[in-house]
């Protein structure tokens, strides 16, 4: 499936590779640029597509309606970027079997991809979890290739030497599984009294189920979960609601990114919510409150995060807060951010962040992945692009033009932990959603314009 270099150090194995001369068959990659697919899916997500959610008479409320807002929203490949690269370590066992030391999302997956590569039963094959250095997704991978890849070179190279397989930066930001390009329409209709009584979301992009071995299991009659998740339905109580979908193929493999669906689907509802109060003459806050009737456990971290941050208090001047909601992977969260302009680019002062996970089985780690999420998510809205140039090739390679969120961006964050008796549920995730539609909301307070393309750097500077 490709070309191994072999050596007994990193630094060999990269030189040599470095002297390779390789001719790719790129007949099967994708040719179009970033900017193209992205086209692409904003011209399907034009026109409804097949109904994913659908309540009331939409089309009837529309007509009735007194104010109607159309918006369109773009989200870019994003790649996971995790401290820690791709790598693994393959080695004979004393008793025939195959033993591996990698990180890894999808063990059972993983497992019998080595074992059919190494030709061994399953019993033969152990795998050792490492604790990775970030994954964000990335060592969940449907069709384990990572693992193949490793059993692959262990095998060629007669399957008794022990290998240590490591990709290099450049091969993670360049090598594909990215979150892929999205596009959002919305329209929301608002009577007289400023109340929303029609939502209409349509959403395209790639689906990462569809060709892959999960494909039987999670992708049903071409409806993909993962594409439409956050939004079938909204939390909101409107009564005349639709949501439609569009599939849109690329030859770029793609990946579920920390917080999957909701990584914009969480955007684009609670940024489009908060300007429509806000048109509505209604308070972000209690504008929610009022239409969280059947959400309760929503609400109270809406309430308990209003509550951290005196909602409604005199800023400093140039200086608003913003605020978003999302349920995720069943749990609540809302976060609250004080944000100001510096050079025309956000800069996030503090954030307050209230979260019901059900029992907090650990509270320390419960507050480590809310803190982890938002500098996760709000280096992704600020910064994150990754590109295809035309013709395909991968624009970015490394740090110095993919930016991770430095320490000096990362604001002071307060979170607290709503205590409950539910079950425990999610927190590596969902931490993620609510800063970036959180701050976008702050800025359109800020300058009066939505920001509905990321990322910011590019949408503010423009």
């Amino acid at each position: 499936t490709g070309v191994a270099v072999y050596a007994q150090n990193t630094f060999a194995a990269l030189k040599a590779r470095k002297a390779l001369s390789v001719e790719w068959d790129s007949t099967a990659a994708e040719t179009r640029s970033s900017e193209q697919i992205k086209q692409a899916c904003v011209d399907a997500a034009a026109s409804r597509g097949e109904i994913a959610f659908e309540a009331g008479a939409v089309d009837d409320a529309f007509s009735a309606a007194d104010q109607i807002v159309e918006a369109e929203y773009t989200f870019p490949f994003l790649v996971h970027a995790p401290m820690e690269p791709l790598d693994a370590v393959v080695a004979r066992g004393e008793d025939g079997g195959v033993d591996l030391w990698m990180g890894s999302q999808l063990q059972t997956g993983d497992h019998q991809v080595a074992a059919a590569v190494c030709g061994l039963p399953s019993e033969k094959i152990r795998i050792h979890t490492m604790l990775a250095g970030g994954s964000f997704g990335r060592r969940a991978q449907p069709s384990s290739h990572l693992t193949a890849e490793a059993a692959e070179i262990f095998m060629a190279a007669g399957g008794q030497t022990p290998v240590k397989l490591v990709w290099t930066r450049e091969d993670d930001i360049r090598g594909g599984y990215y979150r892929p390009i999205i596009a959002h329409k919305l329209r929301g209709g608002l009577n007289a009294a400023g109340d929303i009584v029609a939502w209409e979301q349509t959403i395209a992009g790639q689906s990462f189920i569809k060709g892959s071995p999960l494909e039987p299991l999670m992708l049903s009659a071409g409806f993909d979960p993962t594409l439409v998740e956050g939004a079938i339905p909204i939390p909101y109580a409107v009564d005349n609601a639709l949501t439609t979908f569009h599939l849109v193929d690329t030859a770029v493999p793609t990946l579920w990114w920390r917080s999957v669906g909701h990584t914009h689907t969480g955007y684009a509802v609670e940024t489009f919510v908060d300007e429509l109060l806000a048109l509505g003459g209604k308070d972000a806050v209690e504008g929610r409150l009022a239409l969280l009737d059947s959400h309760e456990r929503l609400a109270a971290t809406v309430r308990r995060a209003a509550d951290m941050a005196d909602w409604g208090r005199s800023l400093p001047e140039g200086h608003a807060l913003g605020v978003a909601t999302v349920e995720s992977f069943r749990s609540y969260v809302t976060q609250i951010a004080d944000v100001s302009l510096e050079n025309g680019m956000p800069r996030v002062h503090k954030v307050w962040c209230a979260v019901d996970c059900g029992i907090a089985v650990n509270p320390e780690i419960v507050r480590a992945q809310m803190e982890g999420g938002i500098g996760y998510g709000l280096g992704a809205v600020l910064f994150n692009d990754l590109t295809l140039e035309p013709g395909g090739a991968v624009k970015q390679s490394n740090f110095h033009d993919y930016a991770s969120l430095r320490i000096g961006d990362m604001p002071d964050i307060d979170v607290s932990i709503i205590a409950s008796d539910a079950p425990p549920t999610g927190v590596g995730e969902p931490g993620t959603p609510p800063i970036g539609p959180a701050v976008a909301n702050a800025v359109r307070r800020l300058t009066g314009t939505p920001v509905r393309h990321l990322p910011m750097n590019t949408a503010l500077q423009s």
